[in-house]
């Protein structure tokens, strides 16, 4: 796949301290990536740097084979929160962001842009109802479909899934799942949730505790796509990946030293990992 994010030694500093520095990843093109690690190590802070939205200390961040200078169209942002425009219907909400996309096109055009989106993540009863008259879960489809909608090069995802239910979150993901794989996005997203990082990564980048956070792991995700959540756990594999993310956020992550690395880490070239598939049990003799 071809490289399309290059993050090239960006590093947060306030004050004294560093929150994390000499950070180097890529993300290529069509490639789902997710960052974990624990609260306090900079990820949202690297999203809004890949957003545009902040400016790193150091380093830089390309896009496309050009330095991000500030936001873009072409990089759409999910937040935690839906930021949807409470006097706006759920239709004015995707339609409004669809006129700053297209200034050429009518309101009308917009409009049918906006409901087709809508219907793609199945809201299409809801396009007339204000965000006080929907769900937390279908203000989050909102958001999602305004993302969509402007097509956009790069999905950006701030744990968008964080503050709803379990069985939303998990109907939300599996919808991800699929309109991303659909359109064949580039997407990068934030999570605490090893199992959304598992049904949704290509790749999975691991943060070291901050301050002073690195990417000290990159896990590639082997199981095979369409994935979902009602059938992840039954994958071969998915416990050794689960176990392994588990064992860094719990353990590794702590123990973590840029000082002295573990062998073969350097920031420019940080090891990926393949978790060990277990072989399935022999079937009992009848």
């Amino acid at each position: 796949m071809t490289t399309y994010v290059s993050v090239e030694g960006i590093a947060r500093r306030y004050g004294p301290t560093t929150i994390f520095e000499d950070v180097w990843f890529g993300v290529a093109r069509g490639e789902f990536v997710c960052l974990v690690g624990h609260s306090g190590c900079g990820k949202t802070t690297i999203l809004n740097i890949l957003a545009g939205l902040e400016t790193p200390d150091e380093g830089a961040v390309i896009v496309d084979g050009t330095e991000i200078s500030g936001p873009s169209l072409d990089r759409a942002v999910i937040f935690q929160g839906h930021a949807l425009m409470p006097w706006m219907t759920a239709a004015g909400n995707v339609a409004f962001a669809l006129s700053c996309r297209h200034r050429d096109w009518s309101r009308g055009k917009c409009d049918a842009a906006a409901r087709e989106a809508l219907r793609r993540v199945g809201l299409t009863h809801a396009a007339d109802r204000k965000p006080a008259e929907l769900s937390g879960g279908m203000k989050q489809r909102v958001g999602i479909a305004r993302a969509l909608a402007l097509n956009p090069k790069m999905l950006l995802m701030d744990e968008p899934f964080s503050a709803l239910d379990a069985l939303t979150r998990g109907s939300l993901q599996d919808e991800v799942a699929r309109l991303v794989t659909e359109t064949q996005q580039t997407a990068f997203m934030i999570t605490h949730d090893v199992d959304e990082a598992i049904l949704l990564a290509d790749r999975i980048l691991l943060m070291s505790n901050g301050p002073g956070a690195r990417i000290a792991e990159v896990v590639v995700n082997t199981l095979p796509k369409p994935r979902t959540r009602a059938t992840l756990h039954h994958m071969p594999g998915y416990h050794a990946l689960r176990d392994h993310v588990l064992d860094f956020l719990i353990t590794r992550s702590k123990a973590f030293d840029a000082k002295a690395p573990p062998p073969g880490w350097s920031p420019r070239g940080v090891p990926e990992v393949t978790p060990a598939v277990a072989e399935p049990p022999p079937l009992a003799a009848e």
